[in-house]
């Protein structure tokens, strides 16, 4: 439990963080982006109280990488721990990205760099807690 739990943790507490970097990098390159956001037809008001789960989204993530990390870390290769890390990352931010990519793009009237910063945040994290993960459970 604790090679999962705590790493998690770790990993989804960077997530957040890279996450709020990645958006405000997104936000500058596009003047007007979080004005989307706050269109309440399509998205809740930030002050709503169910918008405080988006909050858990990181750590529900990184415990869950952890878990795969602990079932396949002999699968994953790579000459060291940060190699076999950024494997497993990328790995896994293929599989949780690029699909959520194509049905967030063709299913929603969204613009365009809305979705990709989404996927873009989602592969970073991805990085971030593949990183993470493996170098703590070495």
């Amino acid at each position: 439990m604790k090679k999962i739990i705590l790493p998690g943790i770790l990993a989804g507490v960077l997530m957040t963080i890279a996450g709020f970097v990645v958006s405000a990098i997104f936000n500058v390159i596009v003047p007007g982006l979080q004005d989307q956001y706050m269109n309440e037809a399509i998205f809740r008001a930030p002050d709503e109280p169910l918008m405080m789960l988006f909050l858990l989204y990181p750590f529900v993530t990184a415990i869950i990488m952890a878990w795969l990390w602990d079932k396949s870390k002999s699968v994953v290769k790579g000459k060291d721990v940060w190699t076999r890390g950024l494997n497993f990352g990328v790995a896994i931010g293929l599989l949780l990205t690029l699909p959520a990519f194509v049905i967030n793009y063709s299913s929603f009237n969204l613009p365009f760099v809305m979705i990709l910063s989404w996927t873009v945040m989602s592969f970073v994290n991805s990085i971030i807690a593949g990183l993470i993960i493996v170098k703590m459970n070495k």
